[in-house]
Parts: C-alpha cells; sequence; structure tokens
C-alpha cells in the first residue's frame, strides 16, 4: 500500500493555526480563505487516519494524534525552510554583522546561527549582543547590517515591526510575592533604559514606593538577582528563563505595564544577499516565539495592539 505524502502548505497551516489558537486567524495571515484551510486540515486527517483537532470551547485544539503530527509538521517545515536556503546561500560568501538585544542572545542565537551557518556555510558572521540603545547607534554608525531590538517609537526608515510585545513584572517560579506596603525592592538595568523608565512611572502614577535593590548592565546577573530572592524584575516573557515567572499584576499587587515594539530594523534597503538570508532565518525564527509571548497563558493582559 502507498505511503501518503503530507503537503507541506497544508501542514503550514495546521501548525499556523495551532500556533495562533485560531484557524481563522491563520487563513488571514496566510493570505487563504477560511474553507481552503478547512480542506487542508480535513486533507491531513484523513491522510492521517485519525482526528487531529477537537472542539475546546469554542476554538480547536489538537488531539493526541495531532499533537504527534505537529511536532512532526514543525521539523518538516524547519527542514524544508533550511533547504530552500541552503541553496539560495550556497554561493554567498562574505560577513553579515548582526545585534541582538540581550533577551534574545541566549535562547535564540545558537539556533539562528545554526541555521545560518547551515544554509550559507562560507559567510562570517559577527554577532553582538547589548542593549537597544547601543544597538541602536551602532545601526546608525553603520557598524551593523541588522539589529533585533526594542523601540522606543524613534522613527527608523528600513525596519520589520514584529509587534508591540507586553511587558511583565518578572519574580523567581512559585507563589507570587504579597504586597507588604514596604518600598517594592527592583532588579533593573543600569539607567538610561527604557524598561527600567517605563517599570518605575508605571509604580509612580500608582503611588507604590520603591527602590532599586540591584542594577547592573548583564542580563543574566539581573536575572540571578531575581533568583536570589533580592527583588522583582520588569522584562518581556521572550527569552524568560523557565525558573522565572511572570506576575498577574492585579493578584500580585502591582500596576500593569505597557507594551514595547519588537523590530528587526536593517543598516539599509536592500540589504546586500548574505544579509537577507539572515534576515529571513531571524524573522522565521522569531515568529513563533511572538506568538507565545503575546498569548503567554496565566498573564493578564496589559494593553492590546498587535502589528529596546
Amino acid at each position: 500500500m502507498r505511503k501518503p505524502l503530507f503537503d507541506l502548505d497544508a501542514l503550514h497551516s495546521f501548525a499556523c493555526g495551532v500556533e495562533l489558537g485560531s484557524f481563522a486567524r491563520a487563513a488571514e495571515r496566510l493570505h487563504r480563505s477560511t474553507s481552503a484551510v478547512s480542506a487542508q486540515l480535513k486533507k491531513l486527517e484523513e491522510q492521517a487516519g485519525a482526528p487531529i483537532l477537537q472542539k475546546n470551547g469554542r476554538g480547536l485544539t489538537p488531539t493526541p494524534a495531532g499533537e504527534t503530527l505537529l511536532s512532526y509538521a514543525r521539523r518538516l517545515l524547519e527542514l524544508n525552510d533550511e533547504a530552500v536556503q541552503a541553496v539560495r546561500g550556497a554561493a554567498l560568501s562574505g560577513g553579515v554583522r548582526l545585534g541582538l538585544a540581550e533577551d534574545f542572545g541566549e535562547g535564540m542565537l545558537p539556533h539562528v546561527l545554526g541555521r545560518f551557518a547551515r544554509a550559507c556555510p562560507e559567510v562570517h558572521v559577527e554577532v553582538r549582543v547589548g542593549r537597544s540603545l547601543e544597538l541602536q547607534r551602532a545601526l546608525q554608525a553603520g557598524q551593523l547590517d541588522l539589529a533585533l531590538l526594542w523601540g522606543d517609537g524613534s522613527p527608523w526608515p528600513h525596519q520589520d515591526q514584529l509587534g508591540q510585545i507586553p511587558l511583565h513584572w518578572i519574580a523567581p517560579a512559585g507563589p507570587p510575592p504579597q504586597a507588604d506596603g514596604r518600598s517594592l525592592p527592583l532588579v533593573l538595568f543600569d539607567a538610561p533604559c527604557l524598561v527600567r523608565r517605563l517599570a518605575c512611572d508605571a509604580l509612580d502614577q500608582a503611588g507604590r514606593p520603591w527602590r532599586i535593590a540591584v542594577s547592573g548592565s548583564s542580563l543574566a546577573g539581573l536575572w540571578s538577582a531575581v533568583r536570589a530572592g533580592l527583588g522583582i524584575s520588569a522584562r518581556s516573557a521572550l527569552g524568560l528563563p523557565a525558573d522565572l515567572q511572570p506576575l498577574p499584576p492585579a493578584s500580585a499587587g502591582l500596576p500593569p505595564l505597557p507594551r514595547l515594539e519588537l523590530a528587526l530594523s536593517r543598516a539599509q534597503t536592500p540589504l546586500p544577499p548574505q544579509a537577507e538570508q539572515l534576515r529571513r532565518i531571524l524573522l522565521d525564527s522569531l515568529e513563533a516565539r511572538v506568538v507565545q509571548a503575546l498569548d503567554r497563558p496565566g498573564v493578564e493582559a496589559n494593553a492590546a495592539n498587535d502589528d529596546n
């Protein structure tokens, strides 16, 4: 009996719908009709020989068979992307200079660089991990080709706007700290820092006293201070270590925080071919992470507006 061949377009629709929590939103993002996506899902179920989706309230979630298919779908789609990038990038050489905000240096960089090295083995990559203000200045000075950073609203002509990501109060995993009326100890970057200013402004507007318990220039150092119980921090859920958690503001007695614009900025348009290849890999790697940050469960929404 001939084994079925799963259609990559159908797997893409399936994976996108699960990640977005809505197949209608997936159809919109993929520029397909909802009926076309429904037909793709039906075909996948026929090929799988088992239901892959089940009702969950007003939506659909994967069945156990669907979870298995989803895992393979993500691997197949990533392998397909790597094949496309490898074919296009095989003849590329030269170098590309990449800047990353500290949130992305540890969790995302190895994955992105691995994919890029397989796609463009002859291209040298120079990486700078730092704070968004420093990276913005380096981009303006022509010292970087690409920079993934938090924006403060300042205009920049060449960028991919990736969304407005919620900021959260961050604490160690476990029961949330209880408000006791004393000054709130904070663990934040040294000034000037956009997140620091937004966090302190939110506390001032709420009339909540605070103090800087720990400050520094290393995100890893700040996370260590939070783990040690020296205070709470403020950051997005992107790149958040597994042993730290976002705090629901109301139950923790804290004011809500705003959102920050995340952007992949370019020194110029169009980019050199090798830098364009890296840009595409970055955007692909970021898509699921941004969705997870926007839909992080168990955290009260701070604001709403989809598109440092």
